[in-house]
């Protein structure tokens, strides 16, 4: 299973690592943390480093009842910022996390590679047509509503099986408009109680039959540090335990704010199956 990232096939059946670079002041984890350019990039380097294959970069938080921001605040955040990453590291498969096309134009064409929308085109009615013309791949997640109402919106009738429904639908939405690298996200922690949450990853492997790569952001969410009484800070043994059991459940991609640990639950991961490592 491959993706093409700008002329590159990336071979998925063996797990990646997506590092998070939040370039947000009010992040849940590390709002505000990366504003400074060199902190910047000495934070990508060694997302880099300890072994990220890819780096997602978002100008627009998405945690629960997040503040509005425009189109135009979030194109002022993130182009420098894409800009200053790819002139430093010109092979850095950069992922853009945003829902809105004309912000998913200007990083494709200044040199990111991919497109990570937390509502899988549902909050823009050109971002399908864009990525299609873009030729990226892209990442559609699963979320109800909005980050401002999506808590009010975790109501279902079988949670898997609608999840499983939607991202049927948008999955043929796309391929008609000519989107040919598809990774889906069951978008952990997006219009879903705790309990939800642990349901779905205790159902991952259903998610398999779609036939596409699979994503997996739980990186100190808070299913991890509420469930635990602990903090988002405190969270990093309790990520490695749900990404070991998403690996094992098919991940193939883990979006995580600590990269070193990640490669190394992937490594664990298969050394109980070197043949398919």
């Amino acid at each position: 299973m491959t993706i093409n990232c700008k002329g590159s096939l990336i071979d998925v059946s063996s797990p990646k690592v997506m590092g998070i670079l939040n370039i947000t002041p009010d992040s849940f984890y590390d709002g505000g943390k990366y504003r400074d350019e060199s902190v910047v990039m000495n934070h990508v380097k060694q997302m880099l480093d300890e072994g990220a294959n890819f780096i997602d970069v978002g100008a627009y938080s998405s945690k629960p009842n997040a503040d509005f921001v425009s189109d135009d605040d979030e194109l002022k955040r993130i182009l420098p910022v894409v800009s200053s990453i790819l002139k430093e590291f010109p092979d850095v498969l950069l992922s853009i996390d945003t829902f809105r096309s004309q912000v998913a134009k200007a990083c494709i064409e200044m040199g990111a590679a991919m497109i990570n929308d937390i509502s899988a085109g549902t909050l823009d009615k050109n971002m399908l047509k864009t990525v299609a013309d873009l030729r990226a791949p892209y990442i559609m997640m699963h979320m109800k509503g909005t980050p401002q109402t999506m808590q009010q919106l975790t109501d279902y009738d079988n949670l898997t099986k609608d999840i499983l429904f939607y991202f049927s639908e948008r999955i043929a939405t796309a391929r008609q408009l000519g989107i040919i690298d598809i990774i889906v996200d069951p978008g952990f922690g997006f219009a879903k109680t705790r309990e939800q949450n642990y349901e779905l990853l205790n159902q991952l492997e259903l998610f398999n039959m779609l036939e596409l790569p699979v994503l997996v952001g739980v990186s100190r969410k808070s299913m991890i540090y509420k469930t635990l009484g602990i903090t988002a800070k405190e969270s990093l043994n309790g990520t490695s335990v749900l990404n070991t059991i998403a690996l094992q459940k098919g991940a193939s991609i883990l979006r995580v704010h600590d990269v070193k640990e990640a490669v190394e639950c992937i490594k664990l991961v298969q050394s109980l199956n070197p043949k398919n490592s």
